[in-house]
């Protein structure tokens, strides 16, 4: 074989290396963001759920207030009924 030739070879298997390598290296990056990706879209999947948990709390909170508001307002209506018979019986 002449010396030609085999530089020729040596290069292009340089070349092949590289290409191979090049090839091994941007599979290696789309896998690690395709894991960043999946990551964060498990992070926002618990971050809607963790903002449903507070919704759920905060209408529990506010369904309790307003039972309260409810009887209160029961209450008054209830003393109001009677203040105004005790001030009919007094006439």
């Amino acid at each position: 074989m002449s010396t030609l030739a085999i530089i020729a070879i040596v290069v292009a298997v340089l070349i092949l290396i590289a290409v191979v390598a090049t090839m091994a290296r941007r599979n290696k990056e789309r896998r690690e963001i395709g894991h960043a990706q999946v990551d964060a879209q498990h992070d926002d999947v618990r971050h809607h759920r963790g903002q449903a948990e507070e919704k759920r709390t905060e209408a529990a909170v506010a369904e309790e207030s307003a039972r309260r508001a409810q009887a209160e307002a029961e209450l008054d209506e209830r003393r109001a009924a009677e203040r105004e018979q005790e001030l009919e019986n007094k006439n």
